[in-house]
């Protein structure tokens, strides 16, 4: 099982988004809710078929 970092905070409702895709915000009304969000957003974004996602990544220097 692949596990995958998110940020959330509880404004008026649950907002959140993933680590790895900032820009891809989502929200519920339960924690819940957010967590079932997330997940579908990721499985949009990394089917391919939302063009044009960036992506956090890094690089190692010598």
């Amino acid at each position: 099982m692949k596990t995958i970092r998110y940020i959330y905070w509880q404004d008026v409702m649950w907002i959140g988004y993933l680590d790895e895709y900032p820009d891809y915000m989502t929200q519920g009304e339960t924690l819940d809710e957010l967590k079932e969000n997330l997940k579908d957003i990721y499985k949009e974004l990394t089917s391919g078929a939302i063009p044009c996602v960036r992506k956090i990544a890094e690089l190692e220097m010598a």
